[in-house]
């Protein structure tokens, strides 16, 4: 057995440290603690290790609050102190921009929090048959596995989703294929209206369907039908319920969406990031203004609100159809345009042909937005750019474009802890154009 110190956490949560000039990586390890370990997987230039033993434990390392922690893959972080996760996660954000990008802010913001537990108001979660285990699990995946974790509650669920965790699993244990319902998908509105969409892969019986309606109406949530791809969705019932919506109370925007439309996952702390997105853009009356990977609408209808012009660009058809129906139910449409396009291989040309922007604001995927930077003209580009970012790694990518080739400054960055208790970065970051 080897000991080491723990230096910080990575992208994936793991205590990070270094043996003779190797990185080596702990799960279950903090940051400042004296560890035990074992190595798991050796490679040229790291190790995977196995935590043994604490030998001095951190003095932010907290008792896990879910008993499924360790199992379950929900989680990477529930035996770190929350305010403590905020800070490594602000640590690996400026890691990431130094290490990859060659970058530091000129200043950093401060950490955007929100509600600990019960926040998370989007889930995809597991269903699979499993005799040897008693019949049906209902749950998320174990960490580093295809298998459902054997789930009776979840802390990051709303409340009144996690209590219906074992009653689903009776129920899809009385349908007539409960091998093949291999999820359901989680929505909740912030009024609490709740959607679950049920994946199934054959043909449901009527008796199944009779089963779901007592279901949904004795449980108070609506039950939808997914009997392909996303866009096979169908209510149990037409008609049935309330729509989900989200609101942005400061801009007097509501938001409408469909059951597997893409929203933030915590309604609180987007509340707090889409202020923070609009204070840093400071959009004005006269300003043309453009929002890449705009989604629903998250960030045009408050840029929108703010008097500016806005182009929403996105890649998905429907979420497109969606922004405008929010623009016109928000009373926002002549200040906002909305157009269909793949941001992954913009070119100068495509790019020029959308026209002079003020400002941009940008909110990518994970793989971050390398091609629409790379396409931006160094002299006519927009004098600032907000970046949301949910991936550390593509955002440093794409900074280090921004600073190092199109003459931006790296003005501010922060993170958002959007998915508290997992090692997500959620964050942010302003761009000025320099001189």
């Amino acid at each position: 057995m080897d000991r080491v110190r723990i230096e910080s956490l990575d992208l994936e949560g793991r205590g990070v440290a270094h043996v003779e000039g190797k990185a080596v990586f702990i799960e279950g390890a903090l940051p400042g603690e004296l560890v035990e370990f074992a190595v798991l997987r050796r490679r040229p230039s790291y190790e995977l290790g196995r935590l043994v033993r604490v030998i001095r434990p951190s003095s932010q390392r907290a008792a896990p609050r879910c008993p499924h922690f360790g199992v379950c893959g929900g989680c990477a972080l529930q035996h770190f102190e929350p305010a403590a996760q905020v800070t490594a996660k602000q640590r690996v954000l400026e890691d990431a921009l130094w290490h990859i990008g060659r970058l530091r802010a000129e200043r950093l913001l401060a950490p955007i929090h929100g509600p600990y537990w019960g926040y998370r108001s989007r889930a995809r979660i597991g269903v699979r048959l499993v005799p040897k285990k008693g019949g049906v699990l209902v749950g998320f995946r174990e960490r580093k596995s295809s298998y459902i974790a054997d789930m009776t509650r979840c802390e990051i669920l709303p409340p009144h989703v996690s209590a219906l965790l074992p009653v689903l699993r009776a129920l899809i244990g009385e349908l007539s294929c409960p091998d093949r319902i291999p999820q359901i998908e989680v929505a909740v509105g912030d009024d609490g209206t709740t959607v679950l969409v049920f994946r199934h892969l054959v043909p449901l019986l009527p008796t199944d369907r009779e089963a779901l309606a007592a279901f949904g109406e004795r449980h108070g949530v609506q039950v939808w039908l997914q009997p392909g791809g996303p866009d096979s969705i169908v209510p149990l019932f037409i008609g049935e319920g309330r729509p989900l919506a989200y609101r942005l109370p400061e801009f007097g925007l509501t938001l409408f969406f469909a059951p597997t439309d893409f929203t933030q996952v915590n309604v609180a702390v987007n509340r707090l990031l889409v202020r923070r997105a609009i204070d840093l853009l400071e959009p004005r009356p006269g300003e043309r203004i453009a929002d890449f990977f705009c989604g629903l609408g998250n960030f045009s209808l408050p840029i929108a609100r703010r008097g500016a012009q806005v182009l929403g660009i996105e890649g998905s058809e429907a979420l497109v159809a969606r922004a405008l129906e929010n623009a016109q139910k928000n009373g926002l449409a002549e200040r906002c345009r909305f157009d269909a396009a793949n941001l992954f291989t913009v070119t100068p040309d495509s790019l020029a042909a959308l026209g002079a922007f003020d400002k941009w604001l940008v909110d990518p995927p994970r793989d971050g937005a390398i091609e629409l930077v790379k396409a931006i003209d160094p002299v006519h580009g927009p004098r600032r750019i907000v970046y949301v970012s949910c991936n550390p790694a593509t955002l440093a990518r794409d900074a280090a474009v921004l600073v190092h080739e199109k003459g931006y400054r790296l003005e501010s960055a922060g993170v958002a802890n959007m998915f508290p208790h997992t090692a997500h970065v959620e964050s942010i970051a302003r761009f000025e154009r320099a001189g």
